[in-house]
């Protein structure tokens, strides 16, 4: 059975299951942003074009993310493929604006390949 970071529950990064850490938790799983994103940039998705769209994700890691993005209530599947749930639209919206300020922040990190670090 397909098991997600439920808050109250001990997840990473937190014993107590912090609501934000289950949520930073399901997020950080490799391929969920890259998922979420795609939807609300192409919905509805069949899983063949979700898949085509990810261009790296295999058959398997979608599948589980499917299956654990739907379990939190962030997609769902309708009559023409999937799609963002409104919270899925809701989270995405809150997102942007943590996208925007990660990349005034990359902007502002010394170079990886200088000496400087």
């Amino acid at each position: 059975m397909t098991k997600i970071p439920y808050p109250g529950q001990p997840v990473r990064g937190s014993r107590t299951g912090a609501p934000i850490m289950a949520l930073f938790d399901l997020l950080g799983r490799r391929w969920a942003m890259g998922v979420l994103w795609t939807l609300r940039e192409n919905e509805p998705c069949t899983f063949r074009e979700l898949q085509e769209k990810c261009e790296t994700i295999s058959p398997a890691v979608l599948n589980q993310r499917i299956k654990e993005l739907r379990l939190a209530q962030l997609i769902e599947r309708s009559s023409d493929g999937y799609v963002s749930t409104p919270l899925g639209k809701e989270l995405h919206d809150q997102l942007v604006p943590l996208g925007a300020w990660a990349k005034e922040w990359a902007k502002k990190l010394p170079d990886p390949e200088s000496d400087d670090t």
